[in-house]
């Protein structure tokens, strides 16, 4: 054989080996592994990832587990909104939403549920954490206009705690997956901040209850905020600290059942945050009867009063619990 030929056949070998590394790299650029979580910690192999916004930075969306055995929360403190759902069973999920700061640590993060995905569509192509989710739910995250985080995608951002048992020990370090904070800009909730209108009914404490769940908020003058309770016990960070609110919305709005069950076979029930309906507005030791509205997915809600005047919640982190519609 000449020398001419195998330098022809050593060069086209080269070339298919870089071919070929290249897809491997590509490939690997675009999926990940994301566990499924069951309630049982067993992790099963799914694709995850959605590139991120092109548009400028967004939110950092994480799912925080509130069964009994996940508290004291970390992070919860830090979010700028918290989102407040019914589960399977009966029991509560929160969301925890970050645009001005970033805690150190957020967790302990639970799985994903299809009303995620209709609540996030308001925000530009936010960032969602959480540990994993149902096969079936999977395609519809994968089409969804957001960037999904995961143990199986951002292994270094997500460790196992200790002094809790698994699934209620993972937690998530927020400055692995969003190198800094977006800024209020990124915060488009549709909620509107500044003096509270006026009226309201004096008001030291209101409930929301869930099938097996309930949340009680009660006005602390000396801290000016909603202290925060959880099935009938102080709600409190990992610190020690007392977790409270400046503005508490309860907004009433549909739950109905979803294509989704548990593992048990208990259906997931889907919470539409798209329409319209009533809502109490808790801030200042207060309490407005309003209403609330937002007319598409991409849209924030909007809260009015019987008028139609805007309603201005007050500087600091808002709850929003979701009730059925009486």
């Amino acid at each position: 054989m000449g020398r001419g030929v195998r330098e022809r056949r050593a060069a086209r070998t080269v070339a298919l080996l870089v071919a070929t590394v290249t897809a491997a790299l590509a490939a690997g650029c675009t999926s990940g592994a994301g566990p499924r979580d069951d309630g049982r910690g067993s992790p099963q192999e799914s694709k995850q990832g959605t590139s991120p916004s092109a548009t400028g930075p967004s939110v950092l969306a994480v799912k925080i587990d509130n069964a009994a055995a996940a508290r004291p929360h970390t992070g919860v403190d830090a979010a700028d909104v918290v989102y407040a759902e019914q589960v399977e069973g009966g029991l509560s999920r929160l969301m925890a939403v970050y645009a001005t700061r970033l805690p150190e640590t957020a967790g302990p993060v639970r799985s994903a549920r299809e009303p995620d995905l209709e609540l996030l569509r308001q925000f530009d192509r936010p960032t969602l954490a959480f540990s994993g989710a149902q096969r079936k739910l999977l395609p519809l995250i994968d089409k969804a206009p957001l960037r999904a985080e995961t143990p199986g995608n951002a292994a270094d951002a997500f460790f196992r705690g200790t002094g809790k048992p698994a699934p209620h020990n993972l937690y998530l370090r927020p400055g692995r997956i969003v190198p800094e904070a977006p800024g209020q800009a990124a915060l488009t909730t549709g909620f509107r901040y500044g003096p509270a209108p006026e009226g309201g009914t004096a008001t030291e404490t209101r409930a929301v209850r869930y099938p097996a769940a309930r949340f009680t908020f009660t006005w602390s003058d000396s801290r000016d905020r909603w202290l925060v309770g959880m099935d009938g016990t102080p709600a409190t960070t990992a610190d020690g600290e007392r977790m409270a609110a400046a503005t508490v919305v309860v907004q009433y709005v549909k739950v109905r059942a979803s294509a989704f069950r548990d593992f048990l076979g208990n259906n997931t029930p889907y919470t539409e945050t798209v329409g319209s309906g009533k809502a109490t507005v808790l801030r200042d030791g207060r309490a407005w009867d309003v209403n609330w509205k937002r007319e598409e997915a991409s849209d924030g809600t909007s809260f009015t009063t019987g008028d139609g005047a805007p309603v201005n919640f007050a500087k600091g982190q808002v709850w929003v619990v979701f009730a059925g519609a009486p």
